[in-house]
């Protein structure tokens, strides 16, 4: 009976310990933004506030293969963007620096993750 109380004590401890501990953020600081036209052709700006780093963000605008990709990223995040042209994170990519990168109209993508 005494070792199980023990266990018991140990276990309630390691998880309060584990709990209190700091975790790593798990999103980037800052916006990006890109611009998407509608069914009719009009330019929109989309934007992706303070994202999930680490992971796949399809730009729900522009995700359908039927509509046009975005263009002209521009990464005002802490993090260095990678853009695709696939909905998924997938296709061909290419790498925005953080804070500040960005591309012309002729860089067109439909996802993005942020990292690094």
């Amino acid at each position: 009976m005494r070792l199980r109380t023990t266990l018991l004590a140990a276990a309630v401890s390691a998880a309060a310990l584990a709990l209190s501990l700091p975790t790593a953020a798990s999103a980037t600081e800052g916006a990006f933004t890109y611009v998407y036209d509608d069914p009719s052709g009009a330019p929109h700006l989309g934007l992706v506030v303070d994202p999930p780093s680490h992971t796949c963000v399809p730009l729900r605008e522009v995700a359908s293969p039927y509509l046009s990709p975005a263009h002209s990223p521009h990464n005002d995040t802490a993090s260095v963007a990678k853009v695709f042209t696939g909905p998924f994170c997938d296709g061909a990519s290419f790498p925005l620096r953080a804070l500040g990168g960005h591309a012309s109209d002729r860089l067109k993508l439909r996802s993005v993750e942020f990292g690094g």
